[in-house]
């Protein structure tokens, strides 16, 4: 099985989230904080790669520049 590519740092989004999240967000054309928080939850969970604790990790992220979720 080949390795996982680590891509990171991709843009404002934290490393903490993971190469594989990094590098599927990146290939959803997701970048930045901003771009994350133009979606919702659900929307994120759907890419593969991302999940409950890469939604964690992203929502403080958010938080801590006064951004949320879309539609939280």
């Amino acid at each position: 099985m080949a390795a996982t590519p680590d891509i990171r740092p991709v843009g404002d989004l934290p490393d903490e989230i993971g190469k594989t999240a990094a590098r599927e967000l990146s290939l959803n054309g997701i970048t930045s904080l901003q771009q994350v928080a133009d979606r919702s939850k659900k929307e994120l969970l759907a890419i593969h790669g991302i999940g409950p604790k890469a939604i964690a990790i992203l929502g403080d992220a958010l938080a801590a520049k006064g951004l949320d979720y879309k539609g939280s």
